[in-house]
């Protein structure tokens, strides 16, 4: 069968394709809308009887000293496992690059390689297919263009496809988690969920958030994204597709439980007096329970005694959900009372939660940053593994029940070697240059 690729102008019929065929929304025509520093054009192709059945979204800039790069985020919207359409995209894609200029494409779908270690021949098969089109599997998955093949998700339902509640997958959670989600409401945690018609009527609340964003990214050594790009995204995708989740430490609630803790083992006091001995060492846990919960209420009143505010935002991030999966863009929490409240379990459940109201079938936690990767047998992709000061952030989205999801990776298709070449031996240097430069920035700040 003839493929024709052309270039899309019908927005609509663009985005009804992604919609209908499994894409997400780094395939929507709604990122190019997002990622302004990036020009964008839409490719669709067709099958002999005008049917659509390929879109992709290309986005292009230009690299000082490299030329013009490409990128296909998350790859083309179609069935890579039709040899025939594939082969003929890889075709239209090298005359593309040379007509305009382009140094070389990006390339990096969403199709599984392994699934918690278990080897998929779906990726085996795809990587022969690119490699057979003229792709260069990019070997070393710390040094991505944009994004990290490693992905954790946690399906929201079953293989037959019941929908779980919510207090089923708790159930499925590991302990420090599940104890989180216990105690949370407990020492005063509650969330509240906003959309961009909220954060325009009230400021403070992307201040709450971006505060949130800046404690974390010193913890862990990224650049976060300012409040214009943060806004953007939830004005594009709007108020159904990202909102943004803040949870608060509210000092009064805390202290109002607190007393009636203490009124309650006063009670069990005086009831141990008179109690069975087979009830007495149920009511001498309960006791100690009290006391040890106790002793944490006094740290977060020493810990908050200098603070003039008696709901404090502790933790929170932003929920896109498109076709079916809600994707934790970002996420974090504030040094003050982190390891007292423990609000990051707290709030990544409620967030898991608040997937399941919208009814989507997965939920997205996000990458790790993964050592240098050497290349499995047959050339493809091989085993990831977290960066050693990722590890923890890897057993943290572990414990909610996520599979670990090693994709394909990314492929390059080069058009220009000469400019390739300095492409991959500069841009690397200018990489850590500026990683030293923003390290020192944030402490300057």
């Amino acid at each position: 069968m003839k493929y024709t690729f052309e270039t899309e102008n019908d927005m609509n019929a663009f985005e009804a394709f992604v919609l209908n065929n499994g894409g997400i929304y780094m395939q929507s025509e709604k990122w190019s809308r997002v990622k302004l520093e990036w020009n964008s054009r839409f490719y669709s192709g067709f099958s002999e009887d005008g049917t659509r059945v390929l879109t992709a979204l290309i986005m292009e800039r230009s690299i000082p000293g490299a030329g013009k790069i490409w990128y296909c985020p998350a790859g083309a919207v179609c069935n890579h496992k039709n040899r025939e359409l594939f082969s003929a995209f890889s075709e239209f894609m090298k005359k593309e690059l040379k007509k305009n200029g382009i140094t070389a494409l990006f390339y990096d779908p969403l199709i599984e390689l392994r699934v918690n270690g278990e080897e998929k021949e779906e990726g085996k098969a795809a990587h022969r297919l690119f490699t057979e089109n003229g792709f260069i599997l990019n070997s070393d998955a710390s040094n991505c263009l944009y994004k990290s093949p490693v992905q954790l998700i946690t399906r929201l339902t079953s293989p037959e496809g019941k929908r779980y509640t919510a207090s089923e997958l708790l159930k499925t959670f590991e302990k420090g988690v599940r104890y989180s989600v216990r105690v949370g409401e407990g020492r005063g945690l509650t969330e509240k969920i906003y959309t961009i018609k909220d954060i325009e009527n009230d400021p403070r609340i992307m201040e709450d958030f971006l505060a949130v964003m800046r404690d974390t990214s010193e913890r862990s050594d990224f650049v976060e994204r300012g409040g214009d790009y943060c806004k953007r995204l939830m004005e594009v995708f709007g108020e159904k597709g990202l909102d943004m989740m803040l949870i608060y430490y509210d000092k009064k609630k805390d202290i109002e439980i607190q007393n009636e803790k203490l009124k309650r083992r006063q009670e069990l006091l005086l009831s141990l007096e008179t109690a069975p001995e087979k009830k007495k060492r149920g009511i001498t846990e309960e006791i100690d329970s009290i006391d040890k919960g106790t002793v944490h209420f006094e740290e977060r009143m020493k810990e908050t005694e200098g603070s003039d505010e008696d709901v404090i935002c502790v933790s929170g991030g932003m929920t896109l959900h498109y076709n079916g999966m809600s994707s934790c863009l970002f996420g974090g929490s504030k040094n003050l009372l982190r390891n007292n409240l423990r609000a990051s379990h707290f709030f990544n459940f409620r967030r898991i939660c608040h997937s399941i109201d919208k009814g989507n079938n997965f939920h997205d936690l996000g990458y790790v940053l993964l050592e240098k990767t050497p290349p499995a047998e047959d050339g493809s992709l091989g085993v990831c593994k977290a960066k050693a000061d990722f590890e923890g952030i890897l057993s943290f989205k572990k414990s909610f029940g996520s599979d670990y999801i090693e994709y394909i990776g990314e492929y390059v298709l080069v058009s220009n070697k000469a400019l390739f070449f300095s492409y991959t031996h500069l841009l690397q240097k200018a990489r850590n240059v500026q990683s030293v430069v923003n390290r020192v920035v944030r402490k300057l700040r």
